[in-house]
């Protein structure tokens, strides 16, 4: 499946050792890389090979400024081709001019925005259907109110997971350049370790130290290395079913 990774933090902090565990666990997941992080700017990188065998992502890490903030990914193909387009993280502007990011691990079975966004979307993956259905919503929202403030995108953005959660898995990171919101809905596929200053999420422990479980079916936002909301547990975990494991293998042979 595919990994990911997010950091939030209060003060710039050196996160290389951190990326360069994930992006070696491109082995397991070799149908591309990206990568969000800030430098004067959002910046986004993506490219469509394993990330142990990009010709630049090395000199990226190794240069990369001390950050606040941070998202990366590594993919494991299971919907769309593999291209540029389908590597994560997905960003987009909403109509108040807010750029948000999303990075994703799962599959989208179900929702409306499953086939309706299929003629506009770069690429063919689920997840950026799903991200382009996300932008729509918060648009809806500001349609209402020229405005959302922070806890009104996380409301927004809460019920819009909590909507989507049930027979979809939906592990995932968004940031919207003050909030962090972090979702899980599998069983172990999700834990965080804390920083000085700050926390660092991830599918898998990238070091030795104490990495905890994320809650499971329940949204949390961050900002500044700290916890700021956090949703209602739902009831949308998701549950492997003999069928799904069945296509999932089928996809593979």
């Amino acid at each position: 499946m595919c990994e990911l990774l997010g950091f939030t933090s209060d003060r710039n902090t050196d996160i290389k050792d951190y990326l360069r565990e994930f992006f070696s666990h491109s082995v397991s997941n070799p149908h591309g890389w990206g990568m969000m992080y800030e430098n004067g700017g959002r910046v986004v990188l993506r490219e469509a090979v394993s990330a142990s065998e990009s010709s630049f992502l090395g000199d990226v890490v190794d240069s990369l400024p001390a950050q606040k903030n941070a998202l990366a990914h590594i993919r494991f193909a299971t919907v769309g081709s593999i291209s540029e387009q389908n590597c994560h993280p997905f960003t987009g502007t909403d109509i108040s001019g807010r750029e948000w990011t999303l990075i994703h691990n799962g599959t989208i079975f179900k929702g409306r925005h499953n086939h309706r966004y299929a003629a506009v979307q770069s690429g063919d993956t689920d997840s950026e259907r799903f991200f382009l259905s996300l932008l729509d919503t918060v648009n809806e929202g500001l349609s209402k109110s020229s405005q959302l403030g922070e806890r009104a995108r996380f409301e927004l953005i809460n019920s819009f997971i909590v909507e989507n959660a049930p027979m979809n898995k939906l592990n995932l990171m968004i940031y919207d350049g003050d909030l962090l919101y972090v979702h899980k809905n599998l069983k172990n596929t999700l834990c965080f370790k804390r920083l000085e200053g700050g926390i660092i999420f991830a599918t898998k422990p990238l070091d030795s130290g104490m990495w905890v479980p994320f809650p499971m079916a329940q949204v949390i936002a961050y900002k500044n290395g700290r916890e700021v909301f956090r949703g209602d547990r739902h009831k949308g975990a998701f549950v492997p079913s003999l069928e799904y494991i069945t296509a999932m293998d089928a996809m593979y042979i």
